[in-house]
């Protein structure tokens, strides 16, 4: 599989997104962080990671006469290169889109049914917002949140830190208006929020 077909699933996205941040973690350890996916799919679903190269063995150790592995995430393996995102299909960013809402579901179901979650304390937020942008605006916005999510990109497990989610989704959600500015003739000006 190539690093789209693996990347495009939501068991694997969340098996990914459990291993950021520098952590190791056995099998048993990513079965207890998805505790809504049989173990025998984790399971299944870390070996295609790890012959993929995306996992790494970091250590082994005997437990009751088992070895235990101790996986460490490759992250410059699981990029998905510019000229592979130029080759997506639509049906591409239809699957993968799909993939990458179910694992955000599954993961903010789980934080939910956790014991104590608290959404306010725990400063948890899923605002969505139009915004109103030319290709450039665009692109010097993606590029200052880069730099913003890079700065905390190496940050590793120490005290006070817990992981912590954050998807970025940019599309358009309509067709783009003509040169001179004016909408396309079959579009309706749409409804104004003057708060």
């Amino acid at each position: 599989m190539d690093t789209l077909d693996l990347l495009l699933h939501p068991v694997r996205l969340r098996i990914v997104w459990a291993m950021s941040g520098g952590v190791t973690r056995t099998t048993t350890e990513l079965c207890e962080r998805l505790p809504d996916v049989p173990k025998t799919t984790v399971y299944r679903h870390v070996g295609l990671l790890a012959e993929a190269g995306m996992l790494e063995i970091a250590e082994e150790q005997r437990v009751r006469g088992v070895v235990e592995r101790h996986y460490r995430l490759r992250r410059e393996r699981t990029v998905v290169g510019e000229d592979a995102a130029r080759s997506m299909s639509l049906d591409d960013h239809r699957h993968g889109f799909a993939a990458a809402m179910a694992a955000l579901m599954a993961a903010f179901n789980a934080y939910l049914d956790r014991p104590g979650a608290d959404p306010f304390a725990d400063l948890v937020g899923y605002r969505q917002s139009v915004l109103w942008l030319s290709r450039d605006e665009l692109a010097e916005m993606i590029g200052e949140l880069r730099e913003i999510m890079a700065a905390r990109w190496r940050n590793e497990p120490a005290p006070g830190r817990s992981p912590h989610l954050a998807s970025a989704i940019f599309f358009p959600v309509e067709e783009p208006p003509h040169d001179d500015g004016r909408r396309p003739p079959d579009r309706e000006e749409p409804p104004r929020d003057y708060r």
